[in-house]
């Protein structure tokens, strides 16, 4: 139960955000209650119109249970956060659950490296445990970690998948209000990068994930494609982000179904011009050797 002498509730709590899948979020909690008893476990409602919170504290009254009056997508994980007093903060998703052995693996990793800001684990996809490709992508990130540490240093994460260090986490501000859900993770790793904090793929955490059933597939490469056009704007120097453009304008030309969110994307301009604020030239560096390195470049 203890980590060198300490309880592991003491040093991390977990975060849920969830919407309108009270079915799935409801299974996650069974699966997660194999977890230290002490651990805080705080469940950040997104408005939902489907009795989840009632079902939520009917079957599980120890859970934590902050209730939203809109949705806020990924930026409720921000609430839960702040909600929380132990140092570091494992998310999980609605459809995700970790086991107690990778969540003291990633504090344990956080205790030892200091400059370590997020350790994102990897997937296993249920039923099956079968491998998640994204998993692979982060493996095979071309950054050295920089510190004697296992894993290789990312410049983006499975936000279900990841414990982060709170008070870095709190001082870039967390998720943007405006990305919802989709695509939120990179601008949060930019970030903590930027401030001189280490992101961290490591393989042997692992985070279980069975896909809901009740996605909007095609939203959510809507608001995945419009958050990256964003992303690029609100950070990467001008050549990057009109190359970044550049790729998106021709993809929508080949598909009409992708103008929609090149659209959203422009008509948020305004706000982006208020906030842009370029990345280190270090990291903006780091960013196009992952590109390169992980082969997006047949589109540059």
């Amino acid at each position: 139960m203890d980590t060198d002498g300490r309880h592991l509730g003491d040093l991390v709590g977990v975060v849920i955000i969830t919407r309108n899948r009270a079915d799935e979020l409801l299974v996650a909690l069974q699966r997660m209650q194999t977890l230290s008893r002490e651990l805080s476990v705080v469940v950040v409602d997104n408005a939902s119109s489907d009795g989840t919170r009632e079902q939520v504290r009917r079957s599980f009254p120890a859970v934590r249970l902050i209730e939203m009056r809109e949705n806020l997508g990924a930026a409720a994980r921000n609430v839960g956060v702040a909600s929380l007093t132990t140092p570091y903060v494992a998310f999980a998703d609605d459809d995700t659950w970790w086991e107690e052995a990778s969540l003291r693996r990633a504090v344990e990793l956080l205790d030892a490296i200091p400059d370590l800001s997020l350790v994102c684990g990897r997937f296993v996809v249920e039923p099956g445990g079968r491998p998640d490709p994204a998993a692979a992508v982060l493996a095979a990130s071309p950054l050295a970690p920089g510190v004697e540490a296992p894993g290789r240093r990312v410049l983006g994460f499975l936000a279900g998948a990841s414990v982060v260090r709170r008070a870095p986490f709190l001082d870039v501000g967390g998720f943007h209000r405006r990305f919802l859900v989709g695509g939120e993770e990179s601008l949060v790793a930019w970030d903590l990068s930027a401030r001189g904090g280490i992101c961290l793929y490591v393989d042997d955490v692992v985070v279980h994930h069975q896909p809901s059933t009740a996605r909007d597939l095609t939203r959510r490469r809507e608001i995945e494609m419009r958050n990256d056009l964003w992303t690029a704007w609100l950070r990467r120097p001008v050549r990057d982000a009109l190359s970044i453009t550049r790729r998106h304008v021709r993809r929508a030309r080949a598909n009409r179904a992708m103008y929609r969110p090149l659209v959203e994307a422009l008509r948020g301009a305004w706000w982006v011009v208020l906030e842009r604020r370029p990345l280190p030239a270090e990291v903006a560096a780091d960013l196009r050797l992952v590109e390169y390195g992980i082969g997006s470049t047949e589109d540059r």
